[in-house]
């Protein structure tokens, strides 16, 4: 980037040909800079997402979760900013000049929170689902970092196909010598 500009304080004319193409030259590069880190932005969010959910994760449990209980879990990570919205609600009650005071972080959580549980109740939320084993093996083997997250199979995880996976519980029957799974 520096090249570029040191070339272009050489141009003589600023309608040049060599003047513009410098400058496609240099918006080019912005827009490559500008999409790597929108790529990046998002594996962060994905990745502290994901981290999360590790966390509340029993260490020595290997069983997927339940439906019931992986409902109860994202139920829980919507609640995740209740305390901090107390804190924000209760300094904003103290006082007439504190009245705007942390605004813009409240807004930022209500605004989140909105918009995830309405990805949870339409499409769904872009996690792994933490009801198949192998889903399951691979958070727990996730090192962590936001570079690896792209290497994760994510799902849409939603509120219909919790519901759905409640009500097709698996069933075995055995015929002969085969084990048939419903």
């Amino acid at each position: 980037m520096t090249n570029l500009r040191k070339e272009l304080e050489k141009c003589k004319h600023p309608n040049s040909r060599k003047t513009k193409a410098l400058g496609k030259k240099a918006r080019r590069q912005n827009n490559k800079h500008k999409v790597r880190l929108g790529h990046a932005i998002k594996s962060n969010i994905t990745g502290e997402k994901l981290s999360w959910f590790l966390g509340q994760l029993d260490e020595d449990r290997t069983a997927p979760l339940s439906p019931q209980e992986f409902e109860d879990l994202i139920a829980l990570y919507f609640k995740r900013f209740d305390e901090e919205l107390e804190q924000i609600n209760l300094k904003q009650s103290i006082g007439k000049h504190r009245a705007n005071q942390h605004a813009a972080r409240k807004d930022v959580i209500t605004i989140t929170l909105e918009k995830e549980r309405s990805e949870y109740r339409t499409g769904g939320l872009e996690l792994l689902n933490l009801c198949d084993p192998l889903k399951l093996k691979m958070l727990r083997d996730w090192d962590g970092s936001a570079l690896s997250v792209q290497h994760l199979k994510l799902d849409l995880v939603s509120h219909n196909m919790l519901q759905r996976l409640k009500e097709t519980p698996k069933e075995t029957t055995t015929t002969g010598d085969q084990m048939e799974v419903a």
